[in-house]
This record gives C-alpha cells, sequence and structure tokens, in this order.
C-alpha cells in the first residue's frame, strides 16, 4: 500500500508539471502532504519530515539566491559580453558549431562532480548567446546536461560513490572501466549535437522566414511601427572594470571546485565585492539587488517546495519501498536479465525515484537477485548506472536541475517534454555500447 500511494503521488506531479496545470510550488507542497496522510502519518509527522526534507536542500537555496544575484551583476557589468562575441565569432554565428561548443563547455565544468557549480559557470555565459542566436534554451539544458551527467561517472560523482558503497567496492576501481564508456559518450554526444544543431538551424531559418512575412505585411498594410524591445541598460556595464571582473568569476569558480568553503558563502563574500568594486553607490547597489532578487527568490522558494518533497516521500518510506516492491511483478524469464531491464529503464525510473532510492533501495535489490543467476556483481551495477546516470538532470528530484531552470527561467514540465526521448534513447545506445565492449 505504501508503494501504491507512493507510486500516485510521485505519477501525479509528474502529471501536473508536465501538463502545466499548477505552478510547481502547490504540486511539490499539496500532493506529497495529501500522500502522506493517505499513508496514515499525521501533520506532527509530516511536520517533522518537512524540516528534515528542508535541511537536504537549504545550502542549495542559500547559494542560488546569493549566485543569481552575482551573475546577474556580473551580466550588468559587461562580463559574459566580450565571451559571447568571440564564441560567435569564431561559431561565425553558426548553429551546430554553438551547439557542439556547449557539449565541450558542460564537460569541463562539470569536472568537479557538481551539478550545482555545473549550471552556475555554463548557464550564464552561454543562455545570452543561445538568446541572440534564436536557439532554444531548452537545448541548452539538453546539451549540458547529458555532457555533466557523462562526467558524473567519475569516482567523485555521487552515483558511483553510492554504487560502491552498495556493492563493496572501491569508487576509483570501479571509475577505471568507465573511462572507455565515458570517451564513447561524449564522442556520442558531439555527433547528438550536430544532429540537434541541424535540426534547430531550420526551426530558426522557418522562424526567420516567418518574421519576414510578417514583416512585408505589416508594411505593406502600413501598420504602425511597434516599439523597439526594450534592451540591456548599457549604463551599467563597466568595460574598465573587464580583468577585475573576470579574475573574480575565477577566483569564485575556483573556489567551488576546490570546496574549502560552502559555495553559498563563497557567493555572499564574491557579491559583496562585485558590488562594491563596479557600482559603489548605495543606491546603485542596492537597484541592482532589487533588479535580480524576484528571480532568485522565486526559484528559492520552489527549491524549498522541493525540499518538502523529497523529506516526506524518503521519511515516510514511500521511496524505499517503491524500488523494493517494483521487482516483484516481473515476469520469471525477465529475472535473470534484470539489471538490463533496469538499466534500460533508468532514465523513466529518474522521474519516479530519487538518486538515494534507486541507489540504495533498488540496486542492492537487483544485485541480490541477478547474483544468483550467475552475474557480475559490477556488471549487474554498470548497467544499472549507466542507464539511470544519463537522466540524472531530468529528473523533479534533482536540486541542481531546479538551479539550472531557475538560471535560464525555463519550466519543469516543458523541460522534461523537450529532453525526455532524446535522454532516454542516448542512455539506451550508451547500454548497448557498454555491453560491445564486454563493460557489461
Amino acid at each position: 500500500m505504501l508503494s501504491i500511494i507512493g507510486l500516485v503521488t510521485i505519477l501525479t506531479i509528474v502529471f501536473l508539471l508536465l501538463s502545466g496545470r499548477i505552478t510547481p510550488i502547490i504540486g511539490l507542497v499539496l500532493v506529497p502532504i495529501i500522500g502522506a496522510l493517505f499513508a496514515g502519518f499525521g501533520f506532527a509527522e509530516i511536520g517533522v519530515l518537512f524540516g528534515e526534507g528542508i535541511d537536504r536542500v537549504i545550502n542549495v537555496v542559500i547559494m542560488f539566491i546569493f549566485a543569481i544575484l552575482f551573475f546577474g551583476v556580473m551580466q550588468d557589468a559587461g562580463l559574459f559580453d566580450p565571451i559571447i562575441n568571440k564564441m560567435i565569432a569564431i561559431s561565425r554565428g553558426d548553429v551546430i558549431a554553438v551547439a557542439v561548443g556547449t557539449v565541450i563547455i558542460g564537460a569541463i565544468a562539470h569536472l568537479d562532480g557538481s551539478g550545482a557549480s555545473t549550471f552556475l559557470i555554463t548557464i550564464p555565459a552561454l543562455l545570452p548567446l543561445y538568446k541572440r542566436l534564436k536557439m532554444s534554451p531548452y537545448l541548452l539544458l539538453l546539451l549540458v546536461g547529458l555532457s555533466a551527467s557523462i562526467i558524473n561517472m567519475v569516482p567523485w560523482g555521487g552515483p558511483i560513490g553510492r554504487t560502491a558503497a552498495v556493492i563493496g567496492a572501491d569508487p576509483t576501481e570501479l571509475w577505471r572501466p568507465l573511462i572507455p564508456v565515458q570517451i564513447i559518450a561524449m564522442i556520442l554526444l558531439i555527433g547528438l549535437a550536430v544532429i540537434l544543431g541541424l535540426r534547430e538551424k531550420r526551426k530558426i531559418s522557418k522562424l526567420t522566414e516567418s518574421e519576414n512575412a510578417e514583416l512585408e505585411a505589416a508594411a505593406t498594410l502600413e501598420v504602425p511601427e511597434q516599439a523597439a524591445p526594450s534592451k540591456k541598460d548599457e549604463s551599467l556595464a563597466r568595460p574598465k572594470l573587464l580583468w577585475a571582473n573576470l579574475l573574480l568569476t575565477l577566483g569564485v569558480i575556483t573556489m567551488l571546485v576546490w570546496g574549502i568553503i560552502p559555495a553559498g558563502f563563497v557567493f555572499m563574500i564574491s557579491l559583496s565585492i562585485a558590488l562594491i568594486m563596479n557600482y559603489p553607490k548605495v543606491d546603485d547597489q542596492m537597484e541592482r539587488i532589487k533588479a535580480h532578487a524576484p528571480n532568485a527568490l522565486l526559484m528559492a522558494a520552489i527549491i524549498l517546495a522541493a525540499g518538502s518533497f523529497l523529506g516526506i516521500l524518503d521519511g515516510t518510506g514511500m521511496l524505499q519501498s517503491l524500488a523494493t516492491d517494483l521487482v516483484l511483478f516481473l515476469p520469471a524469464f525477465i529475472v535473470p536479465y534484470l539489471h538490463l531491464v533496469i538499466g534500460f529503464l533508468g532514465v523513466p525510473f529518474e522521474l519516479v525515484l530519487s538518486t538515494d532510492a534507486y541507489y540504495f533501495a533498488l540496486v542492492p535489490v537487483v544485485e541480490q537477485i541477478v547474483s544468483g543467476y550467475g552475474v557480475e556483481t559490477t556488471s549487474a551495477a554498470y548497467a544499472m548506472v549507466i542507464g539511470n546516470i544519463i537522466g540524472t538532470f531530468i529528473s523533479p528530484f534533482s536540486p541542481a536541475l531546479w538551479l539550472a531552470l531557475g538560471l535560464a527561467g525555463l519550466e519543469m514540465g516543458k523541460h522534461i517534454r523537450y529532453s525526455f526521448f532524446w535522454v532516454w534513447g542516448f542512455s539506451i545506445v550508451l547500454i548497448v555500447a557498454a555491453m560491445l565492449i564486454g563493460v557489461i
């Protein structure tokens, strides 16, 4: 019964997010509470679970608020303009080259294994470029997410560490056979970026033709000229402080990778320095904070709601129960290949199970079952890791994804609709590739 309630709760939230019928905050707050009440938990118990969930995401919330403010100030000061102009010059405004470059930049940015810092580094820098070229920001999120997922197979990434703990292996030893898989995956992803870049180029071409036709029609009908769209306030730019802002940003990234200071504290310090350096007047500083505060606070609220969602579903035992019971309803002939079945379904599982539930509840159960049929422990683990890890940044359970959506101003439902089948197809191809080279 607990599994059924958990599954219904999760599917309801996913459906509501996909359909766009409610805001994420409402769905993430109310639906889990209703599920917990049906499961027999009282309001006092739910309140405790809420507190535990909030504790899990509070550091992300703090980092998010000050990161948005910091990168907003850097954008105002014009830090990213030369980078964007240089990338356009190198790519000559070619959509395909930008898509491929996004994959490479995403991989480099994720070498620290942190999804949050990856999105903090890549999205503020690349989003203006995508907008200038009329490319879909959802393509940006798809390519960065896939690239980061591939690099996330490193031993200091969360999934490998969790898997190593479950099967009693050394994370580094578990990672080494995955290096060829990562190389193959990056090559495949660059190929996918070319394909998606071609598709995006055709869309932009059609959109441009449509806009030109509308302009011609408007001119023929002598429609009054519309007001030009609002542009960036150039008075905020600080070209003379470009190198100082660049050094400050590189220092922030270095501190994020080093990890000696909490990320939220890093952005608090960096924001303070950025404001003093670029806008010495107190009124100007307050105006910059007010300008970027709405986005920061809105997505901070959504992340807090996600923390409540995670805390309630995890604390009630719904996730663990669901992961355990899923394997009990399969036909007998599938059981010896259960690790492959779970691997092929790894991306859909990202929509209904948290990372902890997948690796700490589902993986040990599946490994124990298939090992009785002669399947090696590492082989079973690799199938489930590769299939699931590619979908890391398509899951509503990922706080880093909520951060990315906030940075790009995108919606979870639209992101899942845009990316789901590309991500799932990519994970299946990668599992097959791993089987062909003998990793699985």
